[in-house]
């Protein structure tokens, strides 16, 4: 069985369009919580969850402020159009 290459590298959080659903939270609880704001921050071992995980945490929030990239920077999630 082969690993699988990692394709998100980094995360980040819009901060003026996270509306504290706190959804990140249910489906990646070590990947995100919420600061005294009520708005979600990218908690230190956030990188240790899967690609998958993480993607499924970023496809739940409503606004869509949770921004995946890839190890060239390229922003993968949300698509950019």
């Amino acid at each position: 069985m082969e690993n699988k290459k990692r394709k998100i590298y980094k995360i980040s959080i819009d901060r003026k369009a996270c509306i504290g659903a706190a959804t990140c939270i249910i489906v990646a609880p070590d990947a995100f919580e919420l600061d005294l704001e009520n708005i979600a921050i990218v908690r230190s071992n956030a990188m240790s969850l899967g690609d998958d995980t993480l993607l499924i945490a970023a496809q739940s929030c409503p606004t869509s402020a949770i921004i995946l990239y890839n190890d060239d920077g390229k922003q993968i999630f949300p698509k950019l159009v």
